[in-house]
């Protein structure tokens, strides 16, 4: 068995001494190949080199969210082809690891490396639906290159957010989620579109839904993590399905400290719900136009500005080690 072990030396709570373990873990079981990346979209290039490959079997990131959001990219460059690419697997490296921990993985990346050589042993593996995002035709977006996502995406608000954060970060601030939560605070704060948003939702041979803020996209459920607390922004949604929708309607003050609250105490059975609250399940196409321009977000990378987003649920897409 042959695997490509896909690095990022920026990972924020793996130290380099426990990488090199992860390391010698991994290639006890596997003929291992470890590449450190070396500049924003490596890890892509890297997964591409894979799935062309014809004798890579298994291709392990070890990082965060956006590095397995490359790796993902790079597999399918192609296409989605579950028997023959590739299988992935996840160490999670990062201050979140959303799609690792929705997997059922520890979040730490000992055990986790542990889990995956389990896995490998007992020959157990799931595939997953996935989220592909593209350019709308007929758009001034209609050029933007389609890219897949793991387990969300959001158009407005919550991009406004993680572009904070992000711009946070350049400056030195390191990624947690106090940060996080102050930058909601500030967003809110600043928020052109509070009580009438320009985002409508189209989706084939139904009304659309307009006027909303706030849209995120999910592939799997928790949304999040705060710390160790799971949020459940859209409870029903699942890898093995297509893609949940959860949108607002309104941003005021007292709509903002409901809906906060409901996030804040969701289970996975209940998430935000309410009159300014649109809820939709297992969406396999539909399309989200906006009358300004406004930041999106594909797991947890801003990705600019955009007017309009046509979105894709594809079942089936990846096979994962878990």
């Amino acid at each position: 068995m042959r695997a490509l072990l896909v690095i990022n030396p920026a990972a924020t709570t793996t130290s380099a001494r426990t990488r090199d373990v992860l390391v010698h873990a991994l290639a006890s079981e596997m003929k291992l190949e470890a590449v450190t990346t070396e500049y924003r979209g490596h890890a892509r290039d890297l997964g591409r080199r894979a799935a062309e490959s014809d004798d890579i079997d298994i291709v392990v990131a070890l990082g965060g969210d956006g590095t397995v959001n490359e790796v993902v990219n790079g597999l399918l460059h192609h296409g989605p082809d579950p028997d023959h690419l590739p299988r992935l697997a996840v160490v999670p490296g990062g201050s979140t690891n959303v799609f690792a921990r929705a997997l059922g993985l520890p979040n730490d990346a000992v055990e986790a490396t542990g889990a995956i050589l389990d896995a490998l042993r007992d020959e157990t593996e799931r595939t997953v639906g996935l989220g592909l995002a593209a350019g709308t035709p007929g758009t001034e977006d209609e050029g933007v290159p389609s890219r897949w996502f793991t387990f969300c995406a959001g158009l407005g608000f919550d991009a406004s957010v993680i572009g904070r954060v992000e711009q946070q970060r350049e400056r030195g601030k390191r990624s947690t989620h106090a940060l996080y939560m102050r930058q909601v605070v500030r967003q809110f704060l600043d928020e052109p579109h509070r009580r009438q948003g320009p985002i409508t939702l189209d989706r084939p041979g139904e009304d659309p839904v307009s006027d909303l803020v706030l849209s995120i996209i999910c592939n799997t459920s928790p949304w999040t993590y705060l710390g160790n607390r799971p949020v459940y922004a859209s409870p029903e949604a699942s890898f093995d399905t297509a893609l949940d929708v959860v949108a607002l309607s309104k941003l005021s003050t007292p709509a903002v400290a409901r809906y906060a609250t409901q996030l804040l105490t969701s289970t996975p059975e209940r998430g935000p719900h309410g009159k300014h609250a649109v809820t939709l399940h297992d969406l396999t196409d539909f399309t989200l136009h906006s009358k300004v321009p406004l930041p999106f977000q594909m797991d947890g990378d801003h990705l600019g500005l955009r007017t309009s987003v046509t979105f894709t649920g594809v079942r089936r897409a990846l096979r994962v080690i878990v």
